[in-house]
């Protein structure tokens, strides 16, 4: 274990900074009595997406009202974390959002289909996030 890295209790109404535990995978320390004890004293599980892991090197990023915990981490655990905490490039956050235009383009004919199968409009708002009076709009 040679590298340190910081986890710590993301307060309420914060952005998302450094990486969620889980996002990383199984880190060694995670199994420790003191991150054991330091998860119960606060209540929370390693897979809750409070429960966040950064570098050393970024400490200063952490909010000052946040519980935090320095842990130690081997180096591909280090690198793991920093890969995890990396910003997503714009060409990636673009590819995204295309990717996404293109699975909703087509929700008219995909509503119709399950309308005519015989799913009610609010089954279909409820198991596809869309707007109810959007579905009944195409029902006329």
């Amino acid at each position: 274990m040679a590298d340190d890295a910081y986890l710590f209790l993301l307060p309420d109404r914060q952005p998302r900074l450094g990486a969620a535990l889980a996002a990383v995978g199984v880190v060694e320390c995670a199994e420790t009595p003191a991150v054991h004890g330091w998860l119960q004293a606060h209540d929370v599980s390693l897979s809750s997406e409070q429960v966040r892991i950064l570098p050393a090197e970024a400490e200063a990023l952490i909010p000052e009202e946040a519980e935090r915990l320095p842990v130690p981490l081997s180096e591909e655990e280090t690198w793991r974390v920093r890969k995890e905490c990396a910003p997503q490039s714009v060409t990636d956050m673009e590819g995204e959002l295309l990717e996404f235009r293109e699975t909703t383009q087509d929700w008219e004919a995909l509503v119709h289909r399950a309308l005519t199968a015989g799913i009610d409009a609010p089954r279909i708002a409820q198991l596809t996030g869309l707007d109810p009076q959007a579905i009944g709009r195409l029902m006329v």
